[in-house]
């Protein structure tokens, strides 16, 4: 209560000024020098042995601490608990790590164009031993795992895939406090408003019954074995196990029910696989198949797609599936994909449902390749 105390002193007149008013404006953005407040004495309640104690003179609250009381004033908008802002909001610390990861993680150039060759990326991320282990899964939790796929519609294979690729089958899950660093990469503010709502759901996370120690993480967020954000876990998390609760920090079963309600939210289609490689013609006309959209998301990872065709257009223009697992009369685009055991793929929206999951083509291809790895081990 010593930290509590003190913030509230530091923080201005008022039970540490969270109020309803703190998130009315945003106190990061810069003031003019006319407006800047200067500091103020503040009359500390006095302790009844203490009647005759003099003001003290406290120094203008620190930027963070300003923003804190923004924060839960946000919250408190957003009907978060009282109980759960003050929990929560007086402690909060930045934390200078997760900004030196951040930082470090921001482009240094504008360059969209990718490697020439898929092998390396898939050669380190496509591994036997990540192969066996995920079959493992596969086999072990087969029962479940077929009950999720008549639930949702989803491959499990490309389930188990995700789980692997995502926390190496729920052995890296990230050790960062998830609300200290989403506060620090909101008050950072490269992105503010995605971090604040972020940080608002793992608030109410709480208030749900999640335990403050549960919500570990990665440093960008990302949390539990499927590294859902705060959001998402929120709408998303889902019973895999029968026990009335999704448990997506302890449970490989309600983990994989909740990465196939993700995949189902994103638009996966039962019963169609993600992708087939193909054989490429050497007449093939690049031109003539070349994308007209010009995609506001992900530009970079969808130009390397072709426009829309049916399977059975594909085959006229010469362009041959290894099998028929996708239907002749289903939409596919094509990707080269040089490297990738295949010179090109022809890729169904399923990819896409893949892609909403990270938004990359060298991830979405390790996925649907590891999956494909796993389910033909069995």
């Amino acid at each position: 209560m010593v930290q509590f105390w003190r913030a509230a002193i530091l923080a201005g007149a008022g039970a540490l000024a969270f109020g309803p008013a703190s998130a009315q404006v945003d106190p990061l953005a810069p003031l003019p020098e006319s407006r800047r407040p200067a500091p103020r004495s503040i009359q500390v309640p006095a302790h009844p042995a203490t009647l005759t104690q003099r003001p003290i003179i406290a120094p203008a609250a620190s930027r963070f601490d300003q923003y804190k009381a923004y924060l839960a004033g946000k919250a408190r908008s957003s009907g978060v608990r009282e109980a759960t802002i003050q929990a929560v909001i007086p402690y909060l610390r930045l934390n200078n790590r997760v900004i030196e990861l951040d930082r470090a993680q921001r482009p240094t150039s504008t360059s969209t164009s990718a490697p020439p060759s898929f092998r390396p990326y898939l050669n380190e991320h496509i591994t036997s031993s990540l192969i066996s282990r995920g079959y493992a899964r596969y086999a072990g939790h087969w029962t479940n795992l077929s009950r999720i796929r008549s639930r949702y519609g989803v491959d499990p294979a490309v389930v188990i895939a995700i789980y692997g690729k995502e926390t190496s089958y729920g052995s890296i899950t990230g050790r960062f406090d998830l609300i200290e660093a989403l506060a620090t990469l909101a008050y950072e503010g490269r992105r503010r408003s995605f971090f604040e709502n972020e940080l608002i759901a793992a608030m109410q996370l709480l208030d749900r019954g999640v335990r403050r120690d549960t919500l570990k993480g990665s440093y960008a967020g990302a949390t539990g074995y499927p590294q859902f954000m705060p959001s998402v876990a929120l709408r998303l998390r889902a019973d895999g196990d029968g026990d009335g609760y999704a448990d997506i920090w302890r449970s490989e079963d309600d983990t994989f029910a909740s990465i196939a309600n993700y995949l189902r939210d994103a638009g996966w289609k039962a019963d169609v696989p993600w992708g087939v490689p193909v054989q490429l013609p050497a007449t093939l006309n690049r031109a003539a198949i070349r994308t007209a959209i010009n995609p506001t998301r992900c530009p970079a990872v969808y130009r390397r797609h072709s426009r829309w065709l049916t399977v059975r257009e594909w085959r006229a223009l010469g362009v041959i599936p290894a099998d028929r697992r996708v239907p002749d009369g289903e939409l596919a685009t094509l990707m080269e994909t040089p490297g990738a055991y295949a010179s090109g793929y022809l890729l169904t929206n399923n990819y896409r449902a893949i892609l909403d999951y990270n938004c990359s083509n060298f991830y979405a291809l390790t996925i649907g390749l590891l999956a494909d790895a796993i389910s033909r081990r069995g």
